[in-house]
């Protein structure tokens, strides 16, 4: 090694890592919501990328499996799923075992235990467990069974899924309680060889209380904001409940989406106005859609599978959800009338027309805005806004308060309006709101949209010594679809 000065006395080199841009949200993901205990009360949500994932979680017959089914029938597929837990009713405690790794699964390690013991703590009881037979087993869910057997009334099972073994109490409710498992005095040692001990990694999960669907949305929106649209997987939900659920979506300082399938023949009548799509509908929600259908109680997860195909980053991406098809939902035959209610009332049917051929309409929300001008928006506002925090975030060099400063704003508020313009969105066409600068009504966006802040001289003093930018306007033309077309042939002789 070589002898001397460091080089760094006269040549000095720093290297300066710029800071990593914040990720925008994803605005293709689902969330199915259900009150099976698969998933306990202290997880409350898991997410998933295919039905293979859930499949492995959820069997068949279970309504979290039937509605990610139709979300995944779609074509093109969307891609991620979450599915999260209701308590709908108290839970039980639980005692989560450490994950096993794949050597600590081997079924040798368990058949070699013909005197098994452990202690553990049931609702507030030390429990002695000794005397466990594990010779004769030939898998881990015989070897779960034998301590449940031993432990007289509680439930354990070995959860393939994430490899680990769980002890369950037989209360629930609040002052239901499992602890942690610890080596016997005598005996061979379960409690580590089954992962649940503290020094394992266990996780005791307490019972919990049963919780409204609007608590139920409030927990799952505060445990993850990876979440867009949301299904109940319930087919026992109250007209009371889904309206608590709609006016917690709408509400939520997260923008959201919930879809709601109606099975009653009541929003098939014009006359009838006490029906869960009226009730909606008179509620002005925006952030809310219906879908009638008499097979299946989960067809608004289809509806929402089509649209959470769309990626805002390509090119002519954007779609609306009129004449889709539904994979796995059973199309409506409906009279004219029935059809007519049904839009009357903003809600959507995968319908049968006399060509043989099947579409969605209208795909609207309750308010009567269309859902891809809803999606679309709330996907231009999340863009806008985190590209522009990222300009902030990740500059090198502060960003000046003078007018040059609020240029490189606009520039990069122009540039999230050309992928909007790209993506399909939104498209040139005649202003026809107020003036905004220069943009009077009646002018034309040739480009889409129209970017303007004032000169930074107009600011109050205030908002400059509080750093504020000075407002940034936008009026932009939303390209809209075509839903309806007329045709006039003239004929003479």
């Amino acid at each position: 090694m070589s002898q001397g000065l460091p080089v760094s006395n006269v040549v000095n080199v720093t290297v300066n890592m710029a800071a990593r841009a914040a990720q925008a949200r994803n605005f293709g993901a689902l969330l199915v919501v259900g009150g099976s205990d698969v998933i306990d009360g202290g997880e409350r949500l898991r997410a998933y990328s295919d039905m293979e994932g859930v499949s492995a979680d959820f069997g068949m017959d279970m309504p979290e499996y039937q509605a990610a089914s139709l979300y995944y029938q779609q074509s093109p597929r969307p891609v991620d799923i979450l599915i999260g837990r209701w308590l709908k009713t108290e839970s039980a405690a639980l005692l989560r075992g450490a994950t096993l790794a794949e050597d600590a699964q081997q079924m040798a390690r368990f058949t070699a235990i013909k005197d098994g013991a452990l202690s553990i703590t049931l609702d507030g009881q030390e429990k002695q467990v000794s005397a466990v037979d594990l010779s004769a087993e030939t898998s881990l869910n015989g070897v779960a069974g034998r301590l449940q057997d031993a432990l007289e009334g509680s439930t354990v099972f070995w959860d393939a899924a994430n490899a680990r073994f769980s002890v369950q109490s037989i209360t629930n409710g609040e002052g239901s309680s499992v602890g942690y498992a610890s080596a016997p005095k005598e005996g061979s040692d379960l409690a580590t060889l089954m992962g649940l001990t503290q020094e394992a990694g266990a996780q005791p999960v307490e019972g919990k209380s049963k919780e409204s669907i609007a608590d139920c949305l409030a927990a799952l929106s505060a445990a993850s904001g990876d979440w867009y649209g949301v299904v109940i997987a319930d087919e026992q939900l109250s007209d009371d409940e889904v309206l608590a659920a709609a006016a917690f979506i709408e509400a939520d300082s997260t923008s959201r989406c919930f879809g709601h399938t109606v099975q009653s023949t009541s929003v098939l009548a014009s006359d009838t106005k006490d029906d869960i799509a009226s009730k909606l509908k008179a509620a002005n929600y925006s952030r809310t859609f219906t879908q009638y259908s008499s097979a299946s109680p989960f067809a608004a997860a289809s509806l929402f599978g089509r649209a959470f195909s769309v990626n805002f980053n390509g090119n002519n991406t954007t779609i609306t959800l009129k004449f889709k098809r539904e994979p796995g939902i059973r199309a409506e035959t409906l009279t004219q009338s029935q059809a007519k209610a049904l839009q009357a009332k903003n809600c959507n049917v995968f319908v049968n027309y006399n060509n043989d051929t099947a579409i969605i309409q209208e795909g609207v929300m309750c308010n009567g805005d269309f859902f891809d001008e809803r999606h679309g928006l709330d996907w231009l506002q999340n863009y806008v806004q985190n590209n522009l925090f990222n300009l902030l975030y990740t500059s090198t060099t502060k960003i000046p308060q003078t007018d040059a400063g609020v240029t490189r704003l606009l520039s990069n508020v122009e540039q999230s309006m050309d992928q909007a313009v790209v993506n399909g969105l939104v498209a040139p066409g005649v202003w026809n709101g107020g003036d905004i600068g220069e943009l009077m009504a009646g002018d034309t966006l040739t480009k889409g949209y129209y970017v303007y802040a004032p000169a930074v001289a107009s600011q109050a003093q205030a908002d400059r010594e509080a750093r504020r930018a000075p407002v940034i306007q936008v009026a932009c033309k939303l390209a809209g679809a075509v839903h309806y077309a007329d045709v006039e042939i003239n004929v003479v002789r």
